[in-house]
């Protein structure tokens, strides 16, 4: 296979260079980063534990979104061994709204690895980083290099983007990926000069400049570098292949109420969507072609909620009863007034919203 990193003679060192010094000016400033002081570095050095909670919560998450809870999670839980020793539901109540709850479960039990097995220190090699709960290939990559300055290749969508335009890469995504991470491999990987802020620059670049759409390329350090530019395509890149309709699913969700006002809610099965969140009762959620069976004893309330999912979208008929007869075992009942603070994930919200 020909040189992927030098087929257009680009310079390594000079491409570095450009990146790097375009940070030291441009950066973001974020809530879990530690400002970069250009080639001499900064005196400061980056909490491990900070790195590694934003970049859990940064997973299918953007960054607006990602920074309240931040914020929320350091000022309760300021350390590794704070989170480690809050209780699972505290943990669970306050990531509500994030989504993508099995990080949540495996945030909490790597908190407990890393402050009772490792005395609250993590590791800092990649091999040792993905053998704690949560932590994947691109988590371990941008912990060792963000959080200890250590060389790594750390590809997320934005530095996805910058290889495929640099590079001019044509074909689609998700197929292109290991290309995309082997060209910026030969960018990163054994480099001593700043691996982290490197890595950071690379993703504000992506993100600042070299965006999804209209590329701001007049103001890319790098642009005369960049075959995506010089071939007149870089907007039409990371190609991406046609998606797929996502399946429809539907269900009914229970408003179950006592006589005391107190509405029914369950905690779910880890196993399944929204796993180990507190949710009201539904029946399962099926195909839309399916026929959803009505218990009996409950009436239809003739209202509905619509819930998108990374891999399907939902449609729930809500369904009303006041006789506690009809539910099942193990519910936890709430007042009606303490709905609002349960930290309930956005489903649930839905249909708390329209029936309170």
């Amino acid at each position: 296979m020909a040189n992927l990193t030098t087929s257009h003679n680009l310079n390594i060192d000079d491409f570095r260079h450009k990146i790097l010094s375009w940070y030291d000016k441009h950066q973001r400033t974020l809530p879990w980063r530690v400002p970069s002081k250009g080639e001499k570095g900064s005196k400061s050095k980056p909490n491990p534990y900070y790195v590694w909670l934003s970049e859990i919560m940064l997973q299918q998450t953007t960054v607006v979104t990602v920074g309240p809870y931040f914020h929320k999670f350091i000022e309760k839980w300021p350390t590794v061994h704070d989170l480690a020793s809050a209780i699972q539901d505290d943990v669970m109540h306050e990531w509500a709204g994030l989504g993508y709850y099995a990080r949540a479960r495996n945030l909490h039990k790597c908190a407990k690895v890393v402050s009772e097995e490792l005395d609250g220190v993590f590791p800092q090699t990649q091999k040792e980083l993905e053998e704690l709960p949560g932590i994947g290939g691109y988590t371990s990559a941008a912990v060792r290099a963000i959080a200890f300055n250590k060389p790594a290749n750390v590809v997320d969508g934005n530095i996805e983007r910058v290889m495929a335009r640099i590079y001019a890469v044509t074909q689609p995504m998700p197929d292109s990926k290991p290309r995309l991470k082997e060209l910026a491999a030969g960018l990163a990987d054994d480099r001593e000069d700043r691996p982290g802020d490197y890595a950071q620059a690379l993703m504000d670049l992506g993100s600042s400049v070299c965006t999804p759409k209209s590329p701001r390329c007049m103001l890319c350090p790098v642009r005369e570098m960049c075959l995506g530019y010089a071939q007149g395509i870089a907007d039409t890149l990371p190609a991406r292949k046609a998606k797929k309709a996502k399946p429809q699913k539907h269900g009914h969700v229970y408003w179950i109420e006592n006589k005391k006002g107190e509405i029914a809610f369950e905690r779910r099965d880890e196993k399944e969507m929204l796993g180990g969140m507190l949710g009201l009762p539904t029946s399962n959620w099926i195909e839309k072609s399916e026929k959803i069976e009505f218990k009996d004893g409950y009436e239809d309330k003739k209202v509905f909620i619509t819930h998108s999912f990374t891999h399907f979208d939902l449609k729930l008929h809500i369904q009303g009863s006041s006789n506690i007869k009809n539910a099942q075992k193990d519910l936890i009942w709430m007042p009606k007034s303490k709905l609002s603070e349960l930290g309930l994930p956005t489903l649930f919200k839905k249909v708390v919203k329209l029936m309170n």
